[in-house]
């Protein structure tokens, strides 16, 4: 399974465990590693005392590469990378790209930019901006996502940018991931599948709610921050559709006030944050003050075991997945499933070259 991916990554297989906020702890990350992906630590709900001892954890706990996820806009985000430069983690990913300065800091430790973005215009801007490869998130994806399938924009990326490509969105077997390779990406990146395993902290009665969620269930919502997110549709959100605009925005800034508290940050480090995002983007200044909501919501349902007062984050392949293996099964079984796709197709293309 060498692809320019797992090259890049050091990894054994074509596979990036995500960083899914409250999920992808060391243990999950390194359970990923040691199975032959490439896991990425949940920074962005993390303070840099807790990222240090994460990273310390997972080195104690494997010798596998692996990465990190920061969010460029909190106070201690240049901490966040002196850290991962300190610790020699192999990789970084945002959602936003760093500044230039930093991404050249980055690369100059020899650390792989890889940022997730949700259209072709953004992965082009990425890579003029100094990102080695990128994730591609298709509209099927969990969290944050574009209106754009997967199965559309990774040839749409593939044929604008170079540097190799990880397609999000959809995937959780190696069916999937030979359907990847083919469409010209370089390997996969997963949230819910590794969500939906033994290592994720994940409390069981929330785990149940995904299991039993069908895909028409998992719906997309502009109520967390005025950007589409997919969650599983519940009475949470229910009441977030049916609540004022300005019930959302003092909700928002609650939250986000919380969130920076926990972080350490006050409410003059969460108002410049979203100034800063506001400058940078495209978002509204009420969509970027709103930006902290969803990480205190998630905490409810993936930390507390409140599923139903919290929100789901969640790709469409929820859906489809009605087991929660350990990490080593699950990794053992899509590199099997992607051979025998893959022997498949070649007997059946072989077939028709002989017959004609």
């Amino acid at each position: 399974m060498n692809t320019r991916l797992t090259e890049l990554l050091g990894c054994r297989y074509p596979i990036i465990q995500t960083a899914m906020g409250w999920v992808a702890d060391a243990k999950l990350v390194a359970a990923t590693g040691e199975a032959g992906g490439f896991g990425f630590l949940a920074g962005a709900v993390m303070t840099p005392a807790e990222i240090e001892q994460g990273i310390r954890e997972i080195k104690s706990l494997t010798a596998a590469p692996f990465g990190v996820n920061f969010h460029m806009y909190v106070p201690h985000a240049e901490e966040i990378v002196d850290l991962c430069i300190e610790h020699k983690v192999r990789a970084v990913s945002y959602s936003r790209s760093p500044s230039p300065a930093t991404v050249e800091r980055l690369k100059a430790a020899g650390i792989v930019c890889i940022p997730t973005v949700g259209a072709k215009r953004h992965a082009v801007k990425a890579v003029e901006m100094g990102a080695d490869a990128v994730v591609i998130q298709g509209g099927e994806g969990g969290g944050h996502t574009g209106s754009v399938a997967t199965s559309i924009l990774v040839p749409q990326v593939r044929d604008a940018i170079d540097v190799p490509i990880a397609a999000a969105g959809g995937f959780r077997d190696g069916h999937g991931l030979v359907a990847a390779l083919a469409m010209g990406a370089d390997g996969i990146a997963m949230g819910t599948r590794f969500l939906l395993t033994q290592q994720s902290p994940v409390p069981e009665a929330t785990k149940q709610i995904y299991l039993g969620t069908p895909p028409e269930k998992i719906v997309v919502s502009t109520k967390l921050d005025g950007l589409p997110q997919r969650m599983i549709a519940n009475s949470y959100l229910d009441k977030l559709i049916q609540a004022s605009q300005i019930g959302l925005l003092a909700r928002a800034l609650k939250n986000g006030l919380a969130f920076n508290r926990m972080q350490g940050g006050s409410l003059m480090a969460t108002l410049g944050g979203a100034w800063k995002m506001y400058r940078s983007g495209d978002l509204s200044f009420g969509q970027t003050l709103m930006a902290a909501n969803a990480p205190m919501m998630i905490q409810e349902a993936m930390v507390k075991g409140k599923p139903d007062a919290g929100i789901l984050p969640s790709g469409q392949v929820a859906g489809l997945i009605s087991d929660l293996p350990s990490v080593a099964d699950l990794m053992a079984d899509i590199i099997k499933e992607a051979q025998q796709s893959a022997n498949r197709i070649s007997v059946t293309i072989s077939s028709e070259e002989d017959s004609n």
